[in-house]
């Protein structure tokens, strides 16, 4: 591969992945493509610090979901027109997204639409949260001693929706089982999430713990167990965005903890931790 096939190509998207959050966990692929773009449309998530990093000619575009002071937001539809919009210029074109494009980030949608507009294209994965918040807390999410399965689920369904297609029954048996749930996207409904879990017949006892910016130096950590957690959470405020993670991997957060601060602190973030954690 030459340096010029390493660097964005005029009138191409790509839909990248930036990661968690700490800059230093972009991809070097993600970093050239950044370097080389001529716009970069971002989410609203994606740290201060990556975005400063972009091309001083580059046009930055926030399309984060996220509502603004007065109420306005991008929709995907003009999420749609406007990278088509601009490749069709022959511009080289970043969609920038936090974690992976393609996990509850939309990437598989804007991919459609762009394959259906003729518009060429690359998906290039990031450090998805769901397994790089527990794990920078110390979380693994498969363990030998603990869990052979991870299951990664939405905490916050789109409201549109005529059913939930979450089965709470079979997570909750997936949990049991010894596997890991991780749940993104869900600090609003957590009171309702752990009440399906321990409605399916999970045990109230399982650990749970819940990661909060995970990276940044503000990130907070706690622990408790379903039926704890809420509670815990509220005490600390923890807010969006967070990870949830339920299941006995939880339990080697406190095996790890004493050494994994020490660790954490060496993030170009500067991770710090809370030390509300549970029994």
């Amino acid at each position: 591969m030459t340096d010029a096939d390493r660097t964005a190509q005029p009138g191409t998207v790509y839909l990248v992945g930036a990661g968690p959050g700490d800059p230093d966990l972009l991809t070097v692929r993600a970093r050239r493509l950044i370097d080389s773009a001529d716009v970069v449309m971002h989410d609203s998530l994606v740290h201060d610090e990556v975005i400063s990093s972009c091309p001083a000619d580059a046009t930055l575009v926030d399309v984060g979901k996220r509502p603004g002071p007065n109420g306005e937001r991008t929709t995907q539809e003009e999420i749609h027109d406007l990278l088509v919009e601009n490749a069709s210029d022959g511009q080289r074109v970043v969609r920038l997204k936090c974690g992976d494009p393609t996990v509850f980030a939309r990437g598989g949608e804007e991919a459609e639409h762009l394959a259906a507009a003729g518009v060429d294209f690359e998906i290039v994965p990031g450090v998805t949260s769901a397994i790089a918040a527990p794990a920078v807390a110390g979380i693994p999410v498969t363990h030998r001693d603990h869990a052979s399965m991870l299951t990664v689920v939405t905490g916050h369904e789109d409201p549109t929706k005529e059913e939930s297609a979450i089965d709470w029954d079979a997570l909750a048996a997936i949990a049991d089982a010894g596997g890991t749930l991780a749940i993104l996207m869900g600090v609003g409904r957590l009171p309702d999430n752990t009440a399906a879990l321990e409605a399916s017949g999970l045990d109230p006892d399982t650990p749970v713990a819940m990661v909060e910016r995970a990276t940044y130096h503000d990130e907070q950590v706690v622990t408790g167990t379903l039926e704890t957690i809420v509670d815990r959470a509220e005490c600390v405020d923890i807010s969006p965005p967070a990870v949830t993670l339920v299941g006995e991997v939880v339990e080697v957060r406190d095996a790890v903890d004493s050494c994994l601060a020490s660790l954490s602190s060496q993030l170009s973030s500067g991770s710090q931790h809370s030390r509300a954690e549970g029994d």
